[in-house]
């Protein structure tokens, strides 16, 4: 095949491409200037999602044009391989793992915010504000839209492959090595503050009747200013921490 190379893509990026060239090395056609970065896009893999390209056994950046023959390999983001001796393309992992939520993942979210990690997330948020956020408060962005992961301005990010919630937080915990993490009860749910103890006497007029003659221990978020306390509904979300908690074990 003329001004063709030989590519293959690894792991999780497979779950990009068509079942015809998943787990395989095939030959593809290139257009004559064409940047490895184009090329891999044009196949359906966002290039945030790439963190090491060999092309005839050396590694090498998304500006790297195409040669007839060149064998390329891609490889997804490493989490648990150091692989800094080597061509990384985005840059040095966040220290602190944070997250950015784009609008189709409400329910991950809350969950997120459940089990203690920093997850912002406004059912509004266009992908430009997006960006935005992941850019000046170095949040990783999450979301199931490929093409938000195809901007240039996008470094840090993750495609979720799972539809259910449940399944979404064990994707994420799994992915992003977050089980050292787990701080439950101590994020607002509904704005995402780090939730503090108040005396009882400090929030008598937001409790309804039944909560002031019941419960003495509460929290507070000192971003929205909604009242948490220990009722039936937080033993049901405990429950579910405790058993999903031996899940990621």
């Amino acid at each position: 095949m003329k001004d063709s190379v030989t590519i293959r893509f690894y792991e999780e990026l497979n779950d990009f491409l068509p079942k015809g060239k998943r787990k395989t090395r095939f030959n593809a056609a290139f257009s004559e200037g064409q940047s490895v970065k184009d090329f891999i896009q044009a196949f359906g893999v966002p290039h945030t999602e790439v963190d090491l390209i060999l092309v005839n056994g050396k590694s090498v950046d998304f500006n790297y044009l195409l040669n007839t023959g060149d064998d390329i390999s891609v490889y997804p983001v490493f989490e648990s391989l150091d692989v800094s001796k080597v061509q990384r393309l985005r840059p040095k992992p966040l220290r602190k793992p944070k997250f950015v939520l784009d609008v189709h993942l409400g329910k991950l979210a809350k969950l997120m915010r459940l089990f203690g990690f920093d997850t912002h997330y406004e059912k509004h948020y266009d992908d430009n504000e997006i960006i935005e956020i992941s850019k000046t408060e170095k949040r990783a962005i999450l979301t199931r839209d490929v093409g938000l992961l195809k901007r240039n301005e996008v470094t840090h990010d993750y495609f979720v492959r799972n539809i259910h919630a449940e399944e979404q937080l064990l994707e994420i915990i799994e992915r992003f090595d977050l089980r050292n993490e787990i701080n439950e009860f101590s994020r607002c749910l509904v704005c995402n503050g780090l939730l503090e103890d108040v005396e009882k006497e400090k929030v008598l007029d937001k409790l309804p009747p039944k909560v002031k003659a019941l419960y003495e221990d509460f929290k507070i978020c000192p971003n929205c200013g909604r009242v948490y306390w220990q009722g039936t509904h937080y033993e049901k979300m405990k429950k579910f921490v405790m058993k999903f908690k031996e899940t990621v074990k």
